[in-house]
C-alpha cells in the first residue's frame, strides 16, 4: 500500500494561501464552538479539526472555508449513484467511512457543522484536496464546493480548479461572482428535501427505538416528550437560551429537577410566540402532566431517563431545526415514527393515519391554492395539508408581490389569518402547533377541539369570533365518523361560500355508505373530479381503498354537467414497510411518479386539453360521465367503460392462438395421428 503523503498536500495548500489557521487554531469563538459542537467525523462527540481554515472576506462579507487534505491516490471523492457528494448511506444515515476516508466528504462535514451549529454564517465553502505521487510527480485533485442554508446545504461544485489561488485575495471578486451565479433545481431542491426527510426520520427511529426498548417510555409520553424537548431546546432569542444537556444534572428538588428545568424553558418559548393565554395554559397542562412523571426526571446511576433523551435529541435532532434546513413537515415525520413502534392511543377509534407529503402537495394544488386563499382542516392531524397549503400562498405571493415590505406583510398574513386547523387529540394537537412554528409561526389558528362543534369562526387574536373566510377544504377525515367522515365535509362545505375543496376518504363513501351526506354535500357543491387512489397508498398503516373527491363549493351539482373520473392506482410509485428502512426505500419513483403527478393536476384543473395534450399516462384510465343527485354512483369503478364488441385485432388474436396450438398438438400427436 503506497504511504499517504498527506503532510507533502498540507503544505502545498498553505504555500498558496495568503492567510490560514491550521488544526488547533482558533479562526474564532463562534466557529470554534460550532466546530467542538458538531458530531466528530466517525459519529461522536468530540473536536473537529479541518486540516487548514481560512476565511475568504470581501468588505463586510466573510465565508469560512475549511479545507481537507488527503495524500493518497483514490482518496480525493465519494459520490452518489447519480454523481452527488453524499455523507449519507441509502438508509439516510450518516456515512462516516465517507467523511473520514474522502478529502471533499471531510471538508463537506466541517462546513455543514459551520452551517448547522453558527448563527453568523449562512454559507461556507469545502475544499477537498487530495494528492499522490505518479512517475515521482506531484499529482494534486482539488474540489471546491459551495454550501449555504438558502440552499439547504446541498454542496455544490463552483467549478474546476488547479491550484487555490482563486482564494487570494486579488482574484476573490472573480470567485464570489462564480458563487452569487449557483442556483438549485427543482429537481435539487426537491431531492434535497427528500434527503432531509431520510437524516431526520433515520435519527427519530433511532431516538425512538431507544425510548421504546432502554427505556419503556409509553407512545403518549413520547410524542409529549419530544415535542416538550423541541421547544426547551430551541429556546428564544434575547429571552431565555437553549436548554443545554449539562443543565439537566439529575437533581431532586422541587425548583431543580430535570422536569422543571424543562418546563420553565418550555413555558419562556411559548409566552414568547404571543399565543392566547388559555392556549398557552391548554399546552402547558398537557406537556407538564408528561414531564412531571416522577420515573422521567428521577436519576438512575447518576443520570435521568429526560436527560438521556434530550443528550440524543440535542445532538442529532435540534440541528435540523435550528438551521433554516427543516422546511418539510417534521412532525409529521415524528409522529409516523412513534406510530410504527406503538399504536397511537386510540387510533383505531380516531384513525390516526397522516397523509404523506405528496398526497397534501397534491390535493393543494387540486385545489388551486394561491396567496389569496384562505385554507381550514378540520381533522388537522399534524397540519401536514396547511403546511402544504402555505407553502403554495407563500411561493405564490413571492412571484407577484415585488415589494420586499409589501411581501413580508402578506407571509405574515398568511401565517397569521389565512390557515385554520382543528385537531381533536390532544397530543396530535400539539404537533400540530409545534410544526407551525417551526414554520414560522402559523400557528395561532391550530384550535384543540371537536369540528363537530366548531363554529367556523376565529379563536383568538385580533379576528377573534370573526368568521374565517374559507375558500380551500383539504381533509383527510377519521373513517369511523358518519359517512366515512363525509359528516367533516358537509359541514365544512355549508359554511363556505364558494372555492375548492379536495377530501382524501374511503373510496365507498362515495357509493354506498355515504349515509346520505353525499346527497346533502350534492344540493349545495358540485362534484368535478373522482380519482381512485393506489391500494397501497398508508401501507402498514391502513388498508382501506381510498379516492379523492373533488368539489366546486357553493354551486348545487348539474346533473348536465360532466364530472371527471380517473384510475390514480398507478401513480408511478413502488411502496414497502419496512420499519428499519428509510423513505427512499420505502417510497420509490418507478415510473415517473412526479410527471403523473403533474398529469393529475392538469387534468382536474384543466382537463383533456385540445386534442387531449394532457391525457399521456392515463388515456386508458380517464372517464367523463354523470352522476345522479342520489350520491351513490361517485366511484371511477361506476363508470369505467368496458367495450365488449370484439375488434380485428382481438380476431386475429384467437386465431393466432388456435393455429398455434393446433401446430403443437401435431407435433406432440403427428407420429400417432399419422400413423392411423
Amino acid at each position: 500500500m503506497a504511504k499517504s503523503i498527506e503532510e507533502q498536500v498540507e503544505d502545498w495548500c498553505k504555500k498558496q494561501l495568503e492567510k490560514y489557521f491550521t488544526k488547533t487554531e482558533s479562526i474564532n469563538s463562534e466557529i470554534d464552538e460550532a466546530l467542538k459542537t458538531a458530531p466528530s467525523k466517525k459519529g461522536g462527540s468530540g473536536q473537529n479539526l479541518p486540516d487548514i481554515k481560512c476565511l475568504a472576506s470581501i468588505g463586510s462579507k466573510n465565508i469560512p472555508v475549511m479545507i481537507e487534505c488527503k495524500g493518497t491516490k483514490g482518496d480525493f471523492a465519494k459520490t452518489d449513484e447519480k454523481g452527488l457528494i453524499s455523507n449519507t448511506n441509502k438508509k439516510g444515515e450518516p456515512d462516516y467511512t465517507a467523511v473520514t476516508k474522502y478529502a471533499v466528504n471531510g471538508a463537506v462535514h466541517y462546513a455543514k457543522s459551520i452551517l448547522d451549529f453558527t448563527e453568523t454564517y449562512k454559507e461556507a465553502i469545502a475544499i477537498g484536496v487530495n494528492g499522490y505521487k505518479q512517475d515521482n510527480e506531484l499529482q494534486i485533485e482539488i474540489g471546491v464546493y459551495y454550501l449555504s442554508k438558502d440552499n439547504l446545504a446541498i454542496p455544490k461544485k463552483v467549478g474546476d480548479f488547479s491550484d487555490l489561488s482563486f482564494l487570494k485575495k486579488k482574484n476573490l471578486k472573480e470567485f464570489f461572482k462564480k458563487i452569487d451565479e449557483l442556483k438549485l433545481t427543482p429537481e435539487e431542491i426537491e431531492g434535497r428535501k427528500l434527503a432531509l426527510e431520510d437524516e431526520i426520520e433515520s435519527k427519530l427511529k433511532r431516538l425512538n427505538q431507544t425510548m421504546h426498548d432502554d427505556l419503556n417510555i409509553t407512545v403518549k409520553s413520547r410524542v409529549m416528550l419530544i415535542v416538550g424537548l423541541i421547544m426547551a431546546g430551541l429556546g428564544v432569542e434575547g429571552v431565555s437560551g437553549g436548554l443545554e444537556v449539562e443543565e439537566l444534572k439529575g437533581e431532586l428538588g422541587k425548583k431543580s429537577n430535570d422536569a422543571q428545568k424543562v418546563i420553565d424553558k418550555v413555558e419562556d418559548f411559548l409566552r414568547v410566540k404571543n399565543l392566547p393565554e388559555e392556549k398557552r395554559e391548554a399546552i402547558m397542562h398537557e406537556l407538564s402532566n408528561v414531564f412531571k412523571n416522577q420515573d422521567l426526571y428521577t436519576p438512575k446511576n447518576g443520570e435521568s431517563k429526560l436527560r438521556k433523551v434530550y443528550a440524543i435529541l440535542h445532538k442529532d435532532i435540534l440541528p435540523y431545526l435550528t438551521s433554516d434546513l427543516h422546511n418539510i413537515d417534521f412532525t409529521g415525520r415524528l409522529f409516523n415514527v412513534l406510530n410504527d413502534w406503538v399504536d397511537v392511543p386510540d387510533g383505531a377509534e380516531n384513525d390516526v393515519v397522516l397523509t404523506p407529503r405528496y398526497v397534501t402537495e397534491l390535493m393543494a394544488k387540486l385545489t388551486e391554492v394561491n396567496m389569496n386563499s384562505y385554507v381550514w382542516d378540520y381533522a388537522t392531524g399534524s397540519a401536514g395539508f396547511l403546511i402544504s397549503a402555505m407553502h403554495l400562498m407563500i411561493a405564490d405571493a413571492k412571484n407577484k408581490i415585488k415589494s420586499p415590505e409589501e411581501l413580508r406583510k402578506e407571509i405574515a398574513k398568511i401565517k397569521a389569518e389565512k390557515l385554520l386547523g382543528i385537531e381533536k387529540l390532544p397530543e396530535i394537537y400539539i404537533l400540530a402547533v409545534l410544526n407551525m412554528i417551526l414554520m414560522g409561526d402559523g400557528s395561532s389558528n391550530i384550535i384543540n377541539g371537536d369540528s363537530t362543534q366548531y363554529d367556523g369562526k376565529y379563536k383568538q387574536g385580533e379576528m377573534k369570533d370573526k368568521e374565517f373566510p374559507a375558500n380551500v377544504f383539504l381533509l383527510n377525515p377519521p373513517y369511523s365518523a358518519p359517512g366515512k367522515g363525509l359528516n367533516f365535509v358537509e359541514k365544512a362545505l355549508s359554511k363556505m361560500k364558494g372555492g375548492r375543496a379536495a377530501v382524501l376518504i374511503q373510496e365507498n363513501a362515495g357509493s354506498t355508505q355515504g349515509d346520505g351526506y353525499t346527497k346533502k354535500i350534492l344540493n349545495k357543491n358540485t362534484l368535478i373530479a373522482s380519482i381512485h387512489m393506489s391500494t397501497d397508498l398508508f401501507i402498514g398503516k391502513s388498508s382501506v381503498q381510498t379516492a379523492i373527491y373533488v368539489f366546486d363549493v357553493g354551486t348545487p351539482h348539474d346533473t348536465e354537467k360532466l364530472v371527471k373520473f380517473i384510475d390514480f392506482s398507478n401513480d408511478g410509485y413502488a411502496r414497502q414497510n419496512r420499519r428499519k428502512s428509510s423513505q427512499s426505500v420505502n417510497l420509490k419513483d418507478v415510473n415517473n411518479a412526479k410527471e403523473r403527478y403533474a398529469e393529475l393536476v392538469n387534468l382536474v384543473v384543466r382537463g383533456k386539453g385540445k386534442d387531449n395534450k394532457n391525457l399521456n399516462y392515463y388515456k386508458d384510465c380517464y372517464v367523463e360521465d354523470y352522476i345522479t343527485l342520489e350520491g351513490n354512483d361517485w366511484t371511477y369503478s361506476q363508470h369505467k367503460k368496458i367495450d365488449i364488441k370484439p375488434t380485428e385485432d382481438d380476431f386475429k388474436k384467437v386465431v393466432k392462438e388456435y393455429m398455434a396450438w393446433q401446430i403443437s398438438d401435431l407435433i406432440k400427436n403427428g407420429e400417432e395421428r399419422l400413423g392411423k
